[in-house]
C-alpha cells in the first residue's frame, strides 16, 4: 500500500468536497448520484440534447448556442434564489478541502479519512459551469483517496482540470528558474 502511495503523483488545486461513507445510506446516495449524472440535467440540458439528436443545432454557431443556454441556466438559479428554493441535496456529514489532486486520486488538508473505506462525495468544480460532481473514492490513509466512481462526463471534466493544474504549476515552476 505504501508504495502505491508513493507513486500517485499530485499537482496542488483549491477544491471543496463533502462526503460521507457509502455504507450510511447507499440508497440515496446511488439516486443522487445518478441525479447528478448527465441523464439527468436540468431541463434546458435535456432540450439542448434532445435538439442536438434531432439534429436541429447543426446550422447553429456551438459557442453561441452554449452560452445562451448558459445564461438560461443563471436566470434559472436566479429565479430559485428569489424563490429561496434550493437544489435537493442528500446531506452529508463530513466537509474537506482538497489540497491535490490526481487522474485518480486526491489529498485532502486533514486526516479525516479511514483508511480502505468506500465514501460517496460531491466536488464543487471550480469550472465553467460551476456544479456538484458525485463520486465513489476509497480512502488509502488518512488523507489521500482513489476515485473509484464518476460519471464520464466528469471524468473528462476532472481530467481536463488536472491537465490545466499541471500546466499552471509549470508555468509556476519556469517563471521561478528566470
Amino acid at each position: 500500500m505504501n508504495e502505491e502511495l508513493e507513486n500517485i503523483r499530485l499537482v496542488p488545486a483549491p477544491i471543496e468536497l463533502e462526503f460521507g461513507e457509502a455504507d450510511l445510506s447507499p440508497e440515496e446516495f446511488e439516486r443522487e448520484y445518478h441525479s447528478l449524472s448527465e441523464s439527468d440535467d436540468d431541463p434546458i440540458g435535456q432540450w439542448l440534447k434532445l435538439a442536438k439528436a434531432r439534429g436541429e443545432t447543426s446550422e447553429t454557431d456551438t459557442v453561441l448556442l452554449n452560452l445562451i443556454v448558459e445564461l438560461h441556466r443563471k436566470v434559472d438559479n436566479l429565479e430559485a434564489l428569489l424563490k429561496n428554493e434550493k437544489p435537493k441535496r442528500v446531506p452529508l456529514p463530513h466537509k474537506a478541502s482538497i489540497e491535490s489532486i490526481g487522474y485518480e486520486h486526491f489529498k485532502i488538508k486533514t486526516p479525516e479519512l479511514k483508511e480502505q473505506t468506500l465514501y460517496y462525495g460531491r466536488i464543487a468544480m471550480p469550472v465553467h459551469p460551476k456544479r456538484d460532481v458525485p463520486v465513489y473514492f476509497k480512502a488509502l490513509s488518512n488523507q489521500i483517496a482513489k476515485i473509484e466512481k464518476m460519471h464520464d462526463r466528469d471524468i473528462k471534466e476532472w481530467n481536463s482540470y488536472v491537465a490545466a493544474r499541471e500546466r499552471v504549476l509549470i508555468r509556476e515552476m519556469k517563471e521561478k528558474k528566470k
